[in-house]
């Protein structure tokens, strides 16, 4: 029995007072998650594809992957268990053989997502936890129609999108700032 996993992309990322909220999904959901100030800068680098001075580290590790001839195949979210997302890189490689190397790496969802559109990979996650969590979609119209926290505002009031804060976006029970234990 093979797991249902289901293509999703970011639609935009927020910048927010203690980190950066991340909004990934599909036309059928929307779901957040919450990932240091430099890493959503990072992600938000390579979705506009903004040239560096300087090689950033998913950039350094893209090289490492090509200078050895392996290349990320996907990003998997995988689960969320006490508010901290978890997921994998799938990486392959062959040798001059053509035999294949398979090894997924456990990573934060954060790196995952910068290194996958590094690579031009795919993201996914898995359906058990796209069924779990919560639909953000009508947050997220909100947002990018200046209500934050999806309250009506006046002709003009003011509400645009660099006045969001903690308040609007609940992320105390969704933090990735912490390593998942290892194993």
């Amino acid at each position: 029995m093979t797991k249902e996993i289901i293509p999703i992309a970011v639609k935009t990322i927020f910048p927010i007072n203690n980190g950066t909220a991340v909004f990934l999904g599909n036309e059928k959901k929307t779901f957040v998650i919450y990932v240091e100030h430099h890493l959503g800068e990072a992600i938000s680098m390579y979705l506009e594809g903004t040239q560096k001075e300087r090689p950033l580290t998913h950039d350094l590790l893209g090289y490492l992957l090509a200078s050895f001839g392996a290349k990320v195949e996907y990003a998997i979210i995988t689960d969320c268990e006490k508010g901290i997302f978890f997921s994998r890189l799938r990486i392959t490689a062959s040798n001059e053989l053509m035999e294949k190397k398979v090894v997924d790496l456990d990573s934060r969802p954060s790196d995952a997502i910068a290194i996958a559109y590094q690579q031009g990979a795919p993201i996914f996650v898995t359906g058990e936890l796209f069924a779990k969590v919560e639909d953000m979609s009508s947050v997220l119209k909100n947002l990018e129609e200046g209500k934050p926290g999806g309250e009506q505002k006046e002709e003009g009031e003011s509400g645009g999108l660099d006045e969001i804060d903690d308040d609007d976006l609940d992320d105390s029970d969704l933090e990735d700032d912490e390593d998942p234990p290892s194993n």
